[in-house]
């Protein structure tokens, strides 16, 4: 087992794989910003290296500098968390490079995977249902007027590149396609540094499903049931829960078993998620593979009693998985809700000083923390400061749970979307399982400053 790793990232997930690594006796280096010397993860680490300015670029973007911190450190491996440079193919090279351990799969499977019209072209091949689509990079908006027309209306453009929803817009007529073409194509330029882009067939009001999967350098995959994350807001995930309520068991079951074999067919090492679009009729389609750990991973922990971070640890440094498929139980019921420093009506950012800092305690209930009071929430980075996790005995008292800690959880001098989170909980339409894409759009008074309903959230 290593004895010493470095955490290239920041904010609660930084402290969340601090904690694991000191359960195990793993000493922590960790990075920080100028703008970061206070954050949380930075006092919890054994060590902690300045890497940069402020920007990300500056900072935890700087591959460089992070592989000399690692080595000046003694540091065996990096862990990425999620998100910067988690997916960065470049960075897991770089890893390889100067011998140190990259927390992950190969930086191959980081790039096809990175790639949704290549990951399309390898679930296709390997027989998992994708979503009626192209599969290839369209030339220009011509191109894609043709195909959508042969589709059929609606459609989904997409970025290849990338994710959180950006290049990515339901179009519902020609004139739309060709109004959000180039403006979607420039954002993912701007943004992943590549403008490719596809078509998919809109699925109407679907659930986002994904189902965790683990797997060991010697061939060994297991699946730990799913989560659902369909509330969501500007394509990014708002509540997640598992499991989810829309499955029954044979679903559940096969789905699993198609992640299993979508991982295996990559010959897949360590944690990873393939995400699941799934209609009304439970029928359920790829949609892309997150090669990382994802935000929502504590739900599936909760019902499983399985560490992920300490799998992914102990995978990365050539354990065997030590679970087959039988060893998965599924107990009880949990969620997760991302609490952002933002105007819960407009979703824009709201920076500033915490004044006032109160999270609710008691049964079943976690917290991921990035912040403290008094701490400066800067504009530099993703404004998730905390995720709040409940679990019960089943889903009616996880909700109970939501709802009680979220009446009693109190951040003062920034907004937060907490007022939309308590909305959500407290909505019949989430109470009977109605979780469907479109819902913040549907249940929610959310508007855009104009005063102007939302787009689809899909």
């Amino acid at each position: 087992m290593f004895t010493k790793i470095l955490i290239a990232n920041r904010g609660e997930i930084a402290a969340r794989i601090i904690r694991t690594c000191h359960t195990m006796g793993i000493s922590t280096v960790a990075i920080y910003s100028e703008a970061d010397m206070e954050a949380p993860h930075v006092q919890m680490a054994d060590e902690a290296y300045l890497v940069g300015a402020p920007r990300v670029n500056e900072s935890y973007l700087n591959m460089d500098k992070i592989i000399e911190i690692a080595k000046e450190s003694g540091a065996q491996a990096i862990h990425p968390g999620y998100g910067l440079l988690s997916e960065n193919t470049a960075f897991a090279r770089s890893c390889e490079e100067a011998g140190i351990v990259f927390i992950g799969p190969s930086p191959e499977i980081i790039a096809r995977m990175g790639s949704k019209i290549e990951s399309r072209k390898a679930m296709e091949e390997a027989g998992v249902p994708v979503v009626p689509g192209i599969s290839y990079p369209l030339e220009d908006v011509e191109e894609a007027v043709k195909v959508a027309n042969v589709m059929g209306y609606p459609v989904m453009l997409k970025a290849s590149a990338g994710g959180g929803g950006i290049g990515m817009q339901v179009v519902r007529s020609e004139k739309e396609l060709r109004k959000a073409y180039v403006g979607n194509q420039k954002r993912a330029t701007d943004f992943f540094g590549d403008g490719a882009m596809y078509v998919e067939k809109y699925v109407e009001n679907p659930r986002h499903i994904e189902i965790q999967i683990l797997a060991d350098r010697y061939g060994n995959t297991v699946y730990l049931w799913e989560r659902e994350c369909s509330i969501q807001r500007r394509h990014q995930k708002v509540v997640e829960e598992a499991p989810s309520s829309f499955l029954d068991e044979h679903t559940r079951r096969k789905m699993g078993e198609v992640a299993v074999k979508a991982a295996q067919s990559l010959r897949y090492q360590n944690a990873g998620t393939i995400e699941f679009l799934v209609d009304e009729e439970k029928n359920f389609y790829f949609l892309e593979m997150n090669t990382r750990l994802q935000v929502e991973h504590p739900v599936t922990e909760e019902i499983t009693g399985i560490d992920l971070v300490e799998k992914q640890l102990r995978i990365a440094c050539g354990e065997p998985l030590g679970l087959v498929q039988s060893d998965i139980k599924l107990e009880g019921h949990a969620m997760e809700a991302r609490i952002y420093a933002e105007d819960p009506t407009t979703f824009f950012p709201s920076p500033g000083t915490i004044t006032k800092f109160v999270t609710p305690e008691g049964a079943g209930i976690r917290h991921e923390l990035a912040v403290h009071e008094g701490l400066t929430v800067t504009p530099f980075y993703d404004p998730m400061v905390a995720k709040l996790v409940v679990k019960g005995r089943n889903r009616k008292e996880a909700i109970d749970r939501l709802k009680g800690a979220l009446a009693n959880y109190w951040v003062e001098g920034i907004k937060t979307n907490i007022p939309m989170l308590r909305e959500v909980a407290a909505h019949p339409a989430f109470f009977s399982g109605d979780t469907t894409t479109s819902f913040v759009e549907k249940h929610l008074k959310t508007t855009e400053p104009n005063g102007l309903k939302k787009e689809t959230f899909e």
